[in-house]
């Protein structure tokens, strides 16, 4: 098994690489410094795991899970983190809560080593990506670069099949997130859904016109025009008071 270690801290890499000396099956293929460096290595080397920190600078690492296609299986490593942790018991995902022992290295290897299909990181980064740790910004992929979106930066978002398309003043992004779920995640920051495929910055909102019967145009002080349906406009209502 091909192993790829990611962790900013090097006595934390190489704590990993000790307690891995008595598993000869395993190969450990490059460790990595960051997200950043951590995302071109699986890409490089397709290891079949992962040991993964998550608070590391630049990105984390869900924020770099989220832009894999298809992750490699993931051992996470992390220091006290009380919404991470919350995540992996709800979803059954194995981690090492630094500092860890041998023996809770080795019980956490080979448990995923017997199992047929080991488990997928999805659901873990699905519930961790509702912590407010966690929504502050967006990180996307920009061709072959990493961008990373403070959310107060952000005018509206748009769906986009199974993406949402983010814009922002320097252009537009994609994201494969669903829009109910940016509409749950972003509402602590203002933002509103008018319509299902517009959520808004409502910082940025400098006029409401009516546009049909049932429908408002919602105009941005970016120059954008929105359309906002019916229980759209209710939110909107609700939210300034009117």
């Amino acid at each position: 098994m091909n192993v790829l270690i990611i962790d900013d801290e090097p006595l934390a890499r190489s704590i990993v690489k000790e307690y891995l000396f008595s598993f000869p099956d395993i190969h450990i293929v490059a460790e990595c410094n960051d997200g950043f460096e951590g995302m071109k290595a699986i890409l490089q080397y397709e290891p079949e795991l992962i040991f993964l920190d998550i608070q590391m600078p630049k990105i984390n690492g869900f924020e770099m899970l989220e832009l894999i296609e298809n992750p490699p299986a993931v051992i996470f490593t992390t220091a006290f983190d009380e919404f991470a942790i919350k995540a992996f018991e709800l979803n059954a995902t194995d981690y090492l809560l630094k500092p860890f022992s041998k023996e809770r290295f080795d019980k956490a290897l080979e448990k995923l080593l017997i199992q047929p299909v080991p488990k997928s990181s999805q659901a873990v980064i699905e519930a961790a990506a509702q912590s407010a740790g966690q929504q502050n910004r967006i990180v996307v992929k920009d061709g072959n670069k990493i961008k990373i979106i403070p959310v107060h930066q952000i005018h509206y978002l748009e769906a986009a099949d199974d993406y949402a398309k983010i814009i922002t003043k320097e252009g537009t992004f994609l994201k494969k997130r669903t829009m109910t779920f940016f509409e749950q995640s972003l509402a602590t920051y203002h933002f509103v859904r008018i319509h299902r495929s517009y959520i808004v910055n409502t910082q940025l909102i400098t006029r409401i016109d009516l546009y049909e019967k049932d429908s408002h145009l919602v105009l941005l002080s970016t120059g954008a025009k929105l359309q906002a349906s019916k229980p759209g406009y209710a939110r909107l209502r609700e939210m300034f008071g009117i």
